[in-house]
């Protein structure tokens, strides 16, 4: 009988879950930090910020991070207690271990995540290499540093945050604290921006070695379907923008039915015979031309045939005219506000400030909203936040979901997930959904829901996925009598404020997914919140305000008082708070209602994580209309059957084990389809990772003022040696090489050879031709270096490196991504597109290396010192958010030295073809 419980006993081990083993791995070391808790409550606040200086020379004397371990997160626990008046529970530590440890902890909303952070990220800026705490904008980070960087300060280490707006010198200085807060967009267009710079003083990061993602699949998940990029200007904006698109207004088309012929290909639906002129195809997100429609082009624009070589970029605005008309929503993809078109980020409903739809594509919806279209862009610098983020020594991060996305962690991040216990246990109810029969029925449903439960004085928190669909629940709300309040990305000014307040007694909040991240929402009411709006009615500037959170000392009486006066405040409302809280509870909590499903399962998780937090009592239900997008585009037949024949009321909900079912099919799916998605963009992204490597680290080589005159020499060898190659051959005479068309490519080049060199020309080898050549050539670099001297002429050396690597990794890059645009076509032949981008990815890369050779070569025996040596970027950034900008190339040849005039007119034309996005 022992023996049988020992046996069960190890089964029961084995088929514990790779969370369970964690957590209980890990617990015997939280034991051992909850046990120092009284230790450290004995120290006095000098010797507990002493422990910073102590860790660090144990770290020098040889001790490890993860030898400090225990003591530093009993330190920053206590310290956390006596700064922010909170100290991290048990299943904190637990996170704070798992991040440590370079996994993602899984962690329920509510548990406390930004104060999990504070752990791990003091543990490892004590090595000195810089902690970065990623979030997913501005406002979290700004907020992060200011409130849990007060429990850094406090402990000795410095806190920065980097957020749109700095300056290079902020940026710098804020990247050199041991830990810095900052977004995703910031940090990964700062390492893009600093292998641009053409001196290493510009740079503003130091080296990657540990990030923290919060939000992490949001970031390393959602957002990775789209690299960064910066761009430059392209050609000038033209008129046929806007005839494109009046052409596109004159033209009828359908829409395809999800199911209609799903087994032929998207690009072979054109060649049906078709009464319309387009064809919409809104689960891909498509729209083509029919033959019909094709023809019409043809007339309109006075050509005889569309599908020439000649009309390719006709063509092309064509399609970006027939995309923005009828795939691209306003209030759902985008916003028009003061004469701007702006992107509406479908994961988080928030504004994505600066940037723009590539390739032509915002142009057209410019055109479309009659709005300034403005000149298109020019691919400088990209990358994948895969790729980016891959390059931190260490990598963690933590979220409310990450489960159902743990392979993708795994195989893209080689990231571990660990579900960390929820401090009190889950009281929030989460019902079954309410499905419908069609939208009129389920937008009813939900108006009688809102009312039924308003009345109860339960505050409702009602999740939409597009503006358009807040908008038009609002009016019906108005309409109804019903005072509420409108979350979305057109009043995302008041995002702090109305999240704040959405857990008051009888609140209806309307909100996209922006609410779904970010701030906790506290039944009855935010207390600081409260007492920051009664300072604002008294009259009190927003600037002083601000100071109210601030942990920096100060002699200021101004700011004094008004901290005082925000203390007295707080104490003021907090017992009402507490009794509104009390009266929230006893209705139930917040109630989530979920308007539709989205696409991805964790951003409905994520909408009922708003509710029951830390043992609070909360219910979340979704109404479903069987003519939602995600049901309607990915449902399958067997919806579309059973919609055709059943009889249903459509105020009565479906209870059908079917339609169930498919719901969770139709997520999957999606799922698969853009984690494929999110892959194919990183094969692609992987082949210019390794050039970007190559080149970057060879830029950086120059950049950091290496001597590189063996590297000169070096190349000067190689492109002599590669010219004799090409016209010379050894299995044919001498005196039939071409020799003049040699002669010619070398004098192109400066090097200092003519035909009198080569009379007895049957007497030499490819050797001695390369010897001789070689020799005379690297003569004149010595004779250049004598007549500018050594200092001056390292310096060319390095100007004229940056100058030519710059300009032709740039070219490459855009090259590179119009080549990624346009292989698509190739799938219809049968050809992996992603083979076919490596394989003639490596042969333009081996062109552009055999460019900057050349090139290079040429400058450098061709160059002369008029003026004092200057370095000039290739392309100017200008400031921007997302898809960053920048100015076009000022001289081919301003390293030789410019007179002041020529440099003020020069400078006068960069600014001037300079468009901001």
């Amino acid at each position: 009988m022992k023996n049988w419980k020992v046996k069960n006993l190890a089964l029961f081990n084995i088929f514990k879950s790779f969370s369970q083993k964690e957590i209980e791995q890990n617990q015997k070391t939280v034991d051992k930090i909850l046990a120092l808790d009284e230790e450290m409550q004995k120290l006095t606040d000098e010797q507990l910020q002493h422990k910073t200086i102590e860790f660090k020379e144990r770290l020098a004397n040889g001790e490890t991070l993860d030898d400090l371990l225990v003591e530093a997160f009993a330190v920053v626990r206590e310290a956390s207690y006596r700064v922010l008046g909170i100290k991290h529970y048990p299943v904190q530590l637990l996170g704070g271990i798992v991040l440590h440890n370079g996994q993602i902890a899984e962690m329920k909303t509510g548990e406390g995540k930004t104060l999990v952070a504070t752990l791990p990220s003091y543990l490892n800026a004590l090595s000195g290499k810089g902690v970065h705490v990623v979030t997913v904008n501005d406002y979290l980070a700004k907020r992060d540093q200011e409130w849990m960087g007060k429990v850094h300060t406090w402990l000795g280490l410095s806190v920065g945050c980097i957020i749109y707006g700095l300056t290079n010198s902020e940026r710098r200085e804020n990247y050199n604290a041991d830990i810095t807060y900052g977004t995703n967009n910031q940090f990964g267009f700062d390492y893009l921006r600093d292998n641009m710079v053409i001196y290493k003083e510009d740079m503003v990061q130091r080296g990657l070695n540990y990030a923290i993602v919060d939000e992490v699949d949001s970031i390393l998940i959602d957002e990775a379907r789209t690299p960064l990029i910066i761009s430059g200007q392209g050609d000038e904006s033209t008129d046929t923008y806007q005839k494109a698109n009046e052409f596109i207004q004159t033209l009828e088309g359908r829409i395809l039915d999800p199911n209609e012929d799903a087994d032929i290909d998207p690009f072979d639906r054109e060649f049906k015979v078709e009464d319309v002129d387009f064809l919409v195809d809104e689960k891909r997100k498509s729209s083509n031309l029919t033959e019909k429609g094709t023809k019409k082009a043809e007339e309109f624009f006075g050509i005889e045939n569309l599908s020439d070589t000649e009309n390719l970029e006709l063509s092309h605005y064509i399609n970006n005219a027939l995309k923005a008309n009828t795939t691209m929503t306003r209030d759902i993809d985008y916003v028009v506000n003061h004469g701007e078109v702006e992107i509406v980020d479908e994961f988080t409903g928030r504004i994505m400030q600066g940037r723009r739809f590539s390739d032509g594509l915002h142009q057209a919806i410019e055109a479309k909203e009659g709005v300034e279209v403005k000149a298109e862009s020019k691919t400088l610098a990209t990358i994948t936040f895969q790729n980016y983020f891959r390059m931190y020594a260490k990598l963690s991060g933590m979220t409310g979901t990450a489960k159902t996305e743990e392979d993708e962690f795994d195989e893209i991040y080689k990231l571990d997930v660990v579900e960390i216990p929820t401090n009190r246990p889950v009281q929030r109810i989460d019902d079954n959904d309410h499905v419908y029969i069609n939208e009129r029925g389920k937008f009813n449903a939900i108006i009688n829901e809102i009312n039924e439960v308003h009345a109860t004085g339960q505050p409702i928190l009602v999740g939409t996925i597009s503006i358009e669909a807040s908008e038009r629940l609002s009016a019906a709300l108005k309409q109804a009598g019903i005072s509420h309040t409108v979350l979305n990305a057109k009043n995302h000014e008041r995002e702090a404020e109305i999240v704040a307040q959405a857990g008051r007694l009888g609140a209806v909040t309307i909100a996209t997914n922006m609410a779904g991240r970010g701030t906790d929402i506290t039944l009855g009411g935010n207390v600081d919140f409260m007492a920051k709006q009664k300072l604002r009615r008294e009259g009190t500037s927003e600037e002083l305000i601000e100071e109210v959170d601030s942990f920096s000392a100060t002699d200021n009486q101004e700011i004094i008082d008004i901290r005082k006066k925000f203390r007295h405040y707080k104490d003021q409302f907090r017992p009402a708070i507490k009794e509104e809280e009390a009266k929230v509870i006893a209705a139930g909590g917040l109630y989530i209602i979920g308007s539709e499903r989205h696409e991805s399962r964790r951003i409905d998780n994520q909408l009922r994580g708003r509710s029951g937090r830390q043992g609070d009592p909360g219910k979340s239900r979704f109404f479903i209309s069987l003519e939602d997008d995600l049901i309607r585009l990915n449902g399958g037949e067997a919806v579309a059957k059973f919609v055709q024949k059943a009889d249903f009321d459509e105020n009565e909900p479906i209870v059908s084990r079917m339609v169930t079912r498919s719901i969770e099919k139709a997520q999957t799916r999606v799922e698969a389809n853009n984690f494929a998605t999110r892959k194919r963009v990183l094969q692609y992204d992987d082949v210019m990772n390794k050039q970007r490597t190559i080149i970057y680290n060879e830029r950086r080589e120059v950049l950091m003022g290496q001597d590189m005159k063996e590297t000169i020499i070096d190349m000067i060898k190689q492109v002599i040696k590669d010219a004799v190659y090409t016209f010379t051959n050894p299995e044919v005479k001498p005196e039939n090489w071409e020799m003049t068309a040699l002669l010619n490519y070398l004098n192109g080049l400066g090097v200092p050879v003519t035909q009198l060199h080569f009379e007895n020309i049957n007497s030499y080898t490819q050797d001695d031709l390369i010897e001789y050549v070689t020799g005379a050539t690297l003569a004149k670099y010595e004779d250049k270096e004598a007549s500018f001297g050594p200092d001056n002429m390292r310096e060319v050396e390095r100007v004229i490196l940056l100058r030519v690597i710059d300009q032709k990794w740039m070219d490459h890059i855009d090259a590179m991504d119009q080549m990624r645009k346009e292989i698509g076509v190739r799938a219809m032949g049968q050809e992996d597109p992603v083979r076919a981008y490596t394989n003639e990815g490596f042969d333009m890369y081996e062109e552009m290396t055999r460019a900057i050779l050349e090139d290079t070569v040429r400058y450098m025996m061709n160059v002369e010192i008029r003026q004092n040596i200057q370095r000039k970027q290739v392309l100017i950034p200008e400031d921007a958010s997302h898809e960053d900008v920048t100015g076009p190339s000022t001289d081919e040849e301003d390293y030789e030295g410019l007179n002041r005039a020529e440099r003020r007119r020069m400078d006068r034309e960069a600014k001037k073809s300079t468009v901001k996005k």
